[in-house]
């Protein structure tokens, strides 16, 4: 159970500038030890919030909508590879290396942004939270694999 078949790739990143403001993708991050540069997260456990993007048709599916990574505000979206598997492991993603804490459980403006029934769409496929082991740059296409 401590491998998994192959390295993922960081396919999206965005910032959130401040509470309930729209995020803004960009190709590369600095992760500081308090998350990534630009964004409002609060350092520690929460530092840091990815999904896998096979997810993001499974909401859709379940929300009968089109599912973006804004509309669901993680900062990091990663394909290829098994995020449940890391969950309490150090995780290198480009230069940084994050420790995922626990689920990114939804908030209630999922109802707001994918409409009725956004919420339950996206539980237990809302993603990570993850806190800062060792800052670096992050850009997309970067590798995402244990540490």
């Amino acid at each position: 159970m401590a491998t998994v078949t192959r390295d993922g790739r960081l396919d999206w990143i965005g910032l959130r500038p401040a509470r309930r403001a729209a995020l803004i993708a960009v190709e590369g991050a600095h992760v500081s030890e308090h998350g990534l540069d630009g964004d409002h997260a609060a350092p520690g456990k929460r530092a840091v919030t990815l999904i896998q993007a096979e997810h993001l048709p499974v909401i859709a599916a379940l929300c009968d909508g089109v599912v973006t990574p804004e509309a669901l505000r993680r900062n990091l979206v990663v394909s290829r590879i098994n995020l449940a598997a890391l969950k309490g492991r150090e995780v290198r993603v480009g230069k940084a290396v994050l420790r995922f804490s626990g689920p990114c459980a939804p908030c209630s403006r999922m109802e707001e942004t994918l409409g009725r029934g956004g919420y339950s769409a996206v539980r237990h496929h809302g993603g990570w939270c993850a806190e800062v082991v060792a800052p670096g740059r992050i850009a997309r296409g970067d590798t995402v694999a244990p540490a």
